[in-house]
């Protein structure tokens, strides 16, 4: 008896080639699903892809895809679809923070931040929405902790994942009829190469252990796309100690 939870299931993971995104996509893998990886970086999707290959033994697809152009994630979810003959799972992962504060903040710094952490969700929920609607999957959106409280330090930043959290509900009420799940996961700070248009990636601010790892929000998101017939909506994901100086 196959006891892969996601045998034979079809997942597309946006931002794939590092960080959460690439840790979900060993997930998935490990849990029997189909994984298509979408990023920008064509050489480091296919290293990873390769890697969960020849780790789980599971099919992959590549997919060089910028999301914050409507026609390059159209094309992201129609080759996904037209390689695995349908879409189960889509993971909005793909975000990005620059600048600081409003005063100091290039309108190119905030235009490029909000087309990819706002326009760039908005595309890829739109194309894969009759896909998953078809499949009864599961729609999972990468979130944050800035989303969910006041964030002093960059307010773009936790303005866009304010967006996402709240258009990931009014999605979940608008397709859950149509049989499909929908979940935010809203990580605290991650050690991945998220930062690193400050100058320092949270991989180098944290030791290992220091605060979460990007495997433990992949497990969050694993969890969320296994779910039939129930929707998991909302996990938060954060270290033990997070609350201890309040």
């Amino acid at each position: 008896m196959d006891t892969d939870p996601l045998d034979g299931k079809a997942a597309l993971v946006t931002g794939a080639s590092s960080g959460i995104g690439e840790a979900t996509a060993h997930a998935l893998a490990r849990d029997g699903a189909r994984v298509a990886l979408a990023a920008r970086r064509e050489k480091a999707l296919a290293d990873a892809a390769e890697t969960i290959e020849n780790e789980w033994d599971a099919e992959t697809l590549t997919v060089q895809t910028n999301v914050r152009n409507e026609d390059s994630v159209e094309e992201m979810v129609d080759e996904t679809v037209s390689e695995f003959g349908g879409l189960d799972v889509l993971v909005n992962n793909a975000g990005m923070a620059c600048g600081e504060s409003v005063e100091s903040m290039t309108t190119a710094d905030y235009d490029r931040m909000m087309e990819t952490n706002v326009d760039g969700v908005f595309y890829a929920t739109r194309a894969a929405v009759p896909h998953l609607t078809e499949s009864e999957g599961n729609l999972i959106f990468v979130g944050s902790f800035a989303g969910q409280y006041p964030r002093p330090f960059n307010p773009i930043y936790a303005a866009s994942k304010w967006w996402v959290r709240g258009f990931a509900h009014s999605i979940e009420g608008n397709v859950g009829a149509d049989g499909v799940a929908v979940t935010v996961v809203n990580p605290s700070e991650v050690r991945t190469e998220f930062g690193g248009a400050y100058g320092e990636t949270f991989a180098d601010r944290f030791e290992e252990g220091e605060v979460t790892e990007p495997e433990e929000v992949a497990e969050a998101i694993a969890f969320a796309a296994k779910q039939e017939g129930s929707t998991v909506s909302e996990l938060d994901i954060y270290r033990r100690d997070k609350f201890s100086g309040f």
